[in-house]
């Protein structure tokens, strides 16, 4: 999306998540940072398993992208 943020101001992680992909297609995938925009909007660097492409900044959407747990049930 052309947005990519310092390094100092990204809270990185390693959190799995499911993503909707549209059209009742779901994928497994990843955030590995966090970081917030002047704005106050919430951004994730999202991976997506299956897509074959680089992890890249998007905002988050909680309706499309949604967290896994990291341990236990």
């Amino acid at each position: 999306m052309g947005t990519e943020p310092a390094d100092r101001d990204v809270q990185w992680v390693y959190q799995p998540v499911e993503v909707d992909l549209g059209g009742g297609a779901w994928a497994l995938g990843r955030i590995s940072g966090w970081w917030q925009d002047a704005a106050g909007q919430r951004w994730c660097r999202l991976r997506i398993g299956r897509g074959g492409q680089p992890a890249f900044w998007q905002p988050f959407d909680p309706a499309r992208v949604l967290l896994l747990p990291v341990t236990g049930l």
